[in-house]
C-alpha cells in the first residue's frame, strides 16, 4: 500500500485533528501502532508540526469522516488530481571521468555481440563519437590492446529497454 508524503507529520496532523483510531492511523501512514501512541504521548514529537494530508491533496474530508464513524474502516490515499507527468528523455546527463574510461569496453562489447549495429545506433546508446565506434571497430583505437568488453547496461551508459530496441530494431532490418 502506498503512504503518505512525510508519513509521522501526516500521523501528528491526523491525531491532533480527527477522531481516528491509533490502528487506522498507523495502518494509513506505513507506521507501526505503538509509534503512532509515541506522537500522541509526544514522545517523538516535541516540536513536530503536523502535516495536512487534505491540503495536499492525499486524503478527502469525506474520508476521514467515514473512517471515523467506523473504527474498523481503512482509509484510502484519494486519488491524484493531476496526471502524472511523463519524464521527457532529455540529453545524457554529466559523465564522471572514471565512467568515460569504460565507454570504449562498452562500445567494444556492442561491436563483439551485435557487429551489425550501425554507428549512429552505437552512437546513441553509449553517447560517443562517430569516430570513437569506427576507431574501435576497425581496431585502431589508442586502447585496444587493453579493452575489455563490458556490458553497457552493467556499466550504466544506456537502459535495458533502451539496448532492447535497439537490437529488436537490427533484428527487423535483417528480416
Amino acid at each position: 500500500m502506498a503512504t503518505p508524503i512525510m508519513p509521522q507529520g501526516t500521523a501528528v496532523w491526523l491525531i491532533e485533528n480527527t477522531a481516528l483510531t491509533f490502528e487506522q492511523i498507523a495502518q494509513f501512514c506505513g507506521l507501526h501502532t505503538l509509534e503512532v501512541q509515541a506522537l500522541a504521548d509526544e514522545q517523538t514529537s516535541a516540536g513536530m508540526i503536523g502535516v495536512d494530508p487534505v491540503k495536499l491533496g492525499q486524503l478527502t474530508q469525506e474520508e476521514i469522516d467515514r473512517c471515523s464513524s467506523d473504527p474498523s474502516a481503512v482509509l484510502a490515499l484519494a486519488p491524484p488530481k493531476f496526471a502524472t507527468i511523463s519524464k521527457k528523455k532529455s540529453k545524457r546527463k554529466y559523465t564522471p571521468l572514471l565512467k568515460r574510461q569504460e565507454r570504449p569496453d562498452a562500445i567494444a562489447w556492442l561491436i563483439k555481440f551485435y557487429p551489425e549495429m550501425t554507428d549512429a545506433a552505437v552512437c546513441s546508446l553509449v553517447s560517443t563519437t562517430k569516430s570513437t565506434v569506427a576507431s574501435i571497430r576497425n581496431r585502431t583505437h589508442s586502447r585496444i590492446n587493453e579493452l575489455k568488453p563490458k556490458d553497457p547496461v552493467l556499466l550504466g551508459f544506456c537502459s535495458q529497454m533502451e539496448l532492447d530496441a535497439a537490437i529488436s530494431e537490427i533484428k527487423q532490418k535483417e528480416e
